[in-house]
């Protein structure tokens, strides 16, 4: 199929407007954006979506997990449509470009197209995800897990925030429940572009991210239960101080993930502590173990020392611990096609670019496992994200998002 032509590209600003109105709904407290899922924020996000694509002439299919579909129709009505798109919630301090950019940079794709009145022989859908960040209902990914066969809707929609909520009657209170069966689309591909979230392409200087990987994640809630005591009086050998043992598993998840240097990495950013109180030695403390690589025998060697090591500290300080995988997907290596045609548009369109692999979790890694996947990166300051300074420039949006048009075109062949 014939390449388009290297004059083809998005409007940058009309882009950049579009990310700054979406940014005013649920707003941070420092700058960024609280638009956790299935919040009030959340609907009014989608809202805003859908009637901008509407405007686009697109027309809207919301699916039973949620999941918005606006497609631009193609010459062939029986052509696989080609998806493109990411997700709108964010951290509960989450920046204003994490998974947005993906959203609306597909939508610019389309706009696009309007613009200069190229048709595609195939369909183009602009996808939200729901809940891809995982921050209220765990795991992340979880609609498009459900879409691509990896999670059951029941188990799903039975996820619960921590107050309790389910994520089906929350999905109901916004009203963006849809009566499509997930999963019964089909693609033709699906292109995700994103921010790196990683400091690579900003210190190698690079314009674009060409993701042939991404990393695989295993998520292990530990909870260890000891014996809340007085702080001031209970002597130091009489102590089941579960917040000490957490302090020593966690010095062995930073040295398990050193040891396997340069690409794996672990930390826990999840920390409960109980009763959370100055004077009482905590009892029981929760925590999430995060392990990445993009090796499956890495990965799987991290779990299993945790395990090992975690038992060992906890039976020779009396504690007891248990363990709980709440998530993880294999590493993904993606379609080497997909990959080809971003690569193919970043050259054509004179932006550098470098090969990378993804240290984040995205929608793309379960769209992987039932249609040709592939996903385009730009830089973010610092690599900075999952934060309210998360910050992208203007020209880096605009390259990423002409890159995507690139690569969504040529997969969806212009029709002369």
């Amino acid at each position: 199929m014939p390449a388009p032509g290297e004059n083809l590209r998005i409007n940058g600003d009309r882009l950049w407007d579009s990310l700054m109105d979406m940014a005013k709904i649920g707003p941070g407290v420092a700058g960024g954006n609280n638009r956790q899922t299935l919040t009030d924020a959340d609907g009014e996000g989608r809202a805003l979506f859908k009637q901008w694509c509407d405007d686009a002439g697109c027309t809207m299919g919301v699916d039973s997990m949620g999941n918005m579909f606006a497609r631009r129709e193609g010459t062939d009505p029986d052509a696989l449509p080609v998806y493109v798109g990411s997700h709108l919630d964010t951290q509960p301090t989450g920046g204003k470009y994490d998974g947005v950019l993906g959203v609306l940079g597909g939508l610019e794709v389309i706009r696009s197209l309007n613009d200069m009145g190229i048709k595609t022989k195939h369909p183009i859908v602009v996808t939200n995800w729901t809940n891809e960040e995982g921050t209220r209902f765990a795991p992340a990914m979880l609609a498009s897990g459900v879409f691509a066969g990896v999670h059951t809707q029941d188990w799903a929609e039975d996820r619960t925030d921590a107050q309790g909520k389910r994520f089906g009657d929350e999905l109901d209170r916004i009203g963006w429940r849809g009566d499509e069966p997930v999963g019964a689309r089909k693609m033709h591909a699906f292109f995700e572009l994103h921010i790196e979230q990683g400091p690579i392409l900003e210190a190698e200087g690079k314009d674009i991210g060409v993701v042939t990987h991404g990393q695989g994640l295993a998520w292990i809630q530990v909870t260890i239960t000891g014996k809340d005591a007085h702080t001031g009086s209970t002597p130091m050998p009489m102590r089941k101080n579960a917040g000490l043992g957490m302090a020593r598993i966690l010095e062995k998840v930073d040295e398990i993930a050193w040891s396997h240097k340069p690409h794996a990495v672990g930390a826990a950013g999840h920390i409960d502590v109980y009763p959370n109180s100055r004077n009482v030695i905590p009892g029981k403390v929760v925590f999430t173990v995060d392990f990445r690589s993009p090796d499956l025998a890495v990965i799987q060697d991290m779990e299993k020392r945790l395990y090992e090591e975690g038992e060992k500290i906890a039976a020779d300080m009396g504690l007891t611990i248990e363990f709980e995988k709440v998530g993880g997907f294999d590493p993904v290596a993606f379609d080497d096609g997909c990959v080809s045609a971003i690569r193919g548009a970043a050259e054509r369109l004179g932006y550098s670019h470098m090969n990378i692999i993804s240290g984040a979790g995205h929608d793309a890694c379960w769209i992987n496992q039932v249609a040709p996947t592939a996903m385009v990166m730009c830089p973010c300051v610092d690599g900075l994200s999952h934060n309210e300074a998360e910050e992208i420039s203007k020209e880096w949006a605009t390259a990423g998002a002409d890159v995507l048009l690139h690569a969504v075109v040529e997969t969806a062949e212009i029709v002369s």
